[in-house]
């Protein structure tokens, strides 16, 4: 199935809609149900018909980069009749209603509507034509509430509970801040890279920081990041065997974006992995960013190797871990990119 939009565009589009509700959340029963879940509640001939079709796919479309396909969300159907507790805890929710007596119809975003930390939906219209083009024209908004969502519950408890070990040792040498869960480990580290993993008889997850001086706005762009990646995991992530090492995988095209992380310039970049003379691989999803302070680019990577399991879920969580990176000197970058902003 065609992709209809890429995981970034959607986590963009709505990055300010998801508000934090700690003080409510303190107050309410926590979520149930997996990560990457959807209860959707619906009619049982909408769900089966057009309507339907349309939330499958574009929820269920497949996830961007990973080297089998997987649905964007796993999606359960429940009729408005058997919409009781158990399923009003779930993490996230779409309450779908069709009636003339909907003749305004509208799209709601809300939190933490029956548990903690909740992402609920509630779309109103007066026909199922209604609903099909109201759902169209706010499919990248619904899909990156969710996502945000998703990826908001794992940096909250990544923040709460971290090996304070690697934390540390990225403070004081590399001058960043970044937050891993108990049970990843630095397996190397020199004054500009660190490799950090996590290790399991079925999984890997690997954390990759390097640093680079920061020359022109070219170090953001898909040509740089791919030579500078194949160039830095070439020469310090080895392979099984020897003479073996992590490359990129130049079959498929990678996603690429440039975007504003946390006021400071940036880049994304999804894709899958390869061992070079070795048969093992998965997916990536790497984030580089401007540390203007210091004059240089920071990337943080996220990487994991499941061969026999499904990968969606285990990509969220580096992401996550990704995307928990800050600089103690943010301060210091604000104010020159508000210089930079001015001169311009």
């Amino acid at each position: 199935m065609k992709r209809i939009i890429s995981n970034l565009t959607a986590w963009v589009v709505f990055s300010l809609v998801l508000i934090s509700c700690d003080n409510q959340g303190a107050r309410m029963e926590t979520i149930t149900g997996k990560s990457g879940e959807v209860v959707i509640v619906i009619g049982k001939d909408t769900w089966k018909g057009e309507s339907g079709a349309l939330i499958r796919e574009v929820l269920a479309q497949p996830q961007s980069s990973l080297p089998q396909d997987e649905p964007m969300f796993n999606l359960i159907d429940v009729p408005p009749d058997a919409f009781i507790d158990l399923f009003k805890k779930s993490r996230n929710i779409i309450t779908v209603k069709i009636s003339p007596a909907y003749t305004e119809p509208k799209v709601e975003y809300t939190t933490n509507t029956w548990a903690y930390p909740q992402a609920v939906v509630n779309i109103e219209a007066s026909s199922p034509e209604n609903f099909q083009e109201l759902f169209k024209t706010n499919s990248n908004m619904i899909l990156a509430y969710f996502l945000k969502a998703e990826k908001d519950r794992l940096k909250d408890t990544y923040e709460k509970v971290y090996e304070k070990g690697v934390y540390k040792t990225l403070l004081d040498e590399f001058h960043i801040q970044l937050y891993v869960p108990n049970g990843f480990a630095i397996v190397k580290k020199d004054s500009d890279f660190a490799w950090i993993r996590y290790d399991t008889p079925l999984i890997t997850q690997n954390i990759l920081v390097y640093s680079y001086p920061y020359d022109s706005d070219s170090a953001f762009t898909r040509t740089y990041q791919l030579a500078k990646r194949n160039l830095i995991t070439r020469k310090n992530v080895a392979g099984p065997l020897p003479g073996t090492y992590m490359a990129t995988e130049m079959e498929l095209p990678q996603d690429f974006n440039v975007l504003k992380f946390k006021g400071n310039y940036a880049s994304e970049m999804r894709g899958l992995w390869r061992v070079q003379n070795d048969f093992m691989g998965g997916p990536f999803i790497s984030l580089s960013v401007l540390d203007a302070s210091r004059r240089r680019v920071i990337t943080v990577e996220g990487n994991v190797y499941a061969p026999k399991d499904k990968k969606r879920n285990y990509l969220r969580q580096v992401e996550a871990m990704v995307y928990s990176l800050g600089f103690p000197s943010q301060k210091i970058n604000d104010k020159i990119t508000k210089q930079l902003e001015v001169g311009n």
